[in-house]
């Protein structure tokens, strides 16, 4: 309902009824290309990340806080990718690239929702390591189900109002008849390059302010747990327990790695006033955009579960009962 009013005010506000997503138009001979790509990857998305979540869900040697975030990171990416994957794959194999203003604002509300909730919830996953690594003993108190679950419920919270915010901002916006959005989805900063003759200063700040609460907080909790865990994994004595340590902090950093890469460059650069840009420029955030809804959902799972021997042990524990009911 509250989603249906934001696109109902907007609709008032604004002379544009649909957008048309470019995408790859200029490139016909690669769209059937990138269809089959993207559609193996969603697959694979949907099918490694749904493992996860099961094995989460009912092996119980994964009860425990690092395995309840990476159920909610799994849950989290299929949710993202089910909301502008299918409208993608959909216009690259029947050309129909028009999205309709409301399903704009709703996929771009989700967009941004789950990307907002991600960085909150790698954020929590470091600090979570760095409990289990540097304060052993006090791991069980600290990170106890009364504490990680509101941890992960502030996530999504705060992730969802960031959203709101955001894409209430956008499109309330007179895009004065341009509807051409150069991109494969209605990207926050795609859609804002539509409102030429409107002032989207407002816009900008408040993106400036996300940026500093979503990415750049989460980073430097991030990075300080590292640091800290590098320090207290180089004063073990033992080999096998810094290997241990190592492997158990390896799967998340890679996917910090991925993740803050891609989206560091699509919303951390400077923005001026000058919001076209050049096409080639549109097209490569476009292809960059495309790399982190997809690619990175598609690697979480596949991270996680080749590095994490419990998580391979819950997966083929989970298959052997299956096999002995049947």
């Amino acid at each position: 309902m509250f989603m249906q009013s934001i696109c109902y005010i907007c609709c008032l506000a604004t002379f544009v009824k649909e957008f048309i997503l470019l995408g790859l138009s200029g490139y016909p001979k690669l769209e059937i290309i990138f269809f089959s790509l993207i559609l193996v990857m969603y697959l694979v998305i949907l099918i490694g990340n749904s493992i996860l979540i099961i094995a989460s869900i009912f092996d119980s040697r994964l009860h425990t806080p690092m395995y309840f975030f990476l159920g909610n990171l799994s849950f989290l990416d299929i949710c993202y990718t089910s909301s502008s994957v299918p409208s993608t794959l959909v216009s690259l194999i029947s050309k129909k690239r028009y999205i309709s203003f409301s399903g704009c604002a709703v996929q771009m509300f989700f967009g941004f929702a789950m990307g907002s909730t991600e960085c909150l919830l790698l954020g929590m996953m470091a600090f979570d390591r760095y409990v289990a690594i540097c304060n052993p003993l006090r791991y069980p108190v600290i990170m106890s189900k009364v504490v990680y679950v509101p941890m992960a419920s502030v996530s999504w919270l705060s992730g969802g109002i960031n959203s709101i915010v955001q894409t209430s901002l956008a499109m309330r916006l007179p895009f004065c008849g341009n509807n051409v959005i150069n991109h494969f989805l209605c990207e926050i900063l795609a859609v804002l390059k539509l409102a030429s003759c409107a002032d989207i200063s407002l816009n900008i700040v408040t993106l400036a302010v996300s940026n500093m609460a979503f990415l750049v907080l989460p980073l430097l909790v991030i990075f300080f747990s590292y640091m800290f865990i590098l320090y207290t994994i180089l004063r073990m004595n033992s080999a096998t327990g810094r290997r241990k340590a190592f492997s158990t902090c390896s799967a998340h950093l890679t996917v910090v790695i991925i993740f803050y890469g891609t989206i560091f460059f699509m919303y951390a650069k400077p923005k001026t006033q000058d919001r076209l840009g050049s096409d080639n420029l549109q097209a490569t955030e476009g292809l960059i955009s495309l790399f982190y809804g997809v690619v990175t959902p598609m690697l979480n799972p596949i991270i996680y579960s080749l590095r994490n021997k419990d998580v391979k042990a819950a997966v083929k524990y989970l298959l052997n009962q299956k096999a002995v009911k049947q």
